[in-house]
């Protein structure tokens, strides 16, 4: 991995958090609308073939902000398409993302037994 490769997926993945930030600080949007939004945005930019040269381009940077995610599920889903006909619509996204979301599920299950999370008030 070069250096290059570094910076381009720190500077696109830092543009994403900066443009979620603006979008906080200047609208009345709600940080879980921003998220889904960022999901939106990734499937649609999938479906139109704009987000692929970009994920090529910053790799990481691209991937892993929530707008990855949406990514990841367009792909997933077109992927099964292919394979299985209208049915891999419904099952493709989740199948292409079940490592990451079981990743969230383990690691948010460790850190609260880990640090004893308590109800706000």
């Amino acid at each position: 991995m070069d250096f290059m490769q570094l910076f381009n997926a720190f500077w696109v993945g830092g543009a994403f958090c900066a443009i979620a930030q603006i979008l906080i600080d200047k609208t009345k949007m709600t940080p879980a609308r921003i998220m889904v939004l960022y999901v939106v945005c990734g499937v649609v930019l999938t479906a139109v073939g704009l987000y692929e040269p970009l994920v090529k381009f910053a790799g990481g940077g691209a991937t892993v902000p929530i707008i990855g995610f949406g990514y990841t599920l367009a792909k997933g889903a077109a992927k099964a398409v292919n394979e299985h006909g209208l049915w891999g619509a419904l099952c493709g996204g989740a199948t292409a993302a079940a490592c990451g979301i079981s990743a969230a599920i383990v690691f948010g299950f460790l850190c609260s037994v880990i640090f004893k999370p308590k109800a706000k008030k």
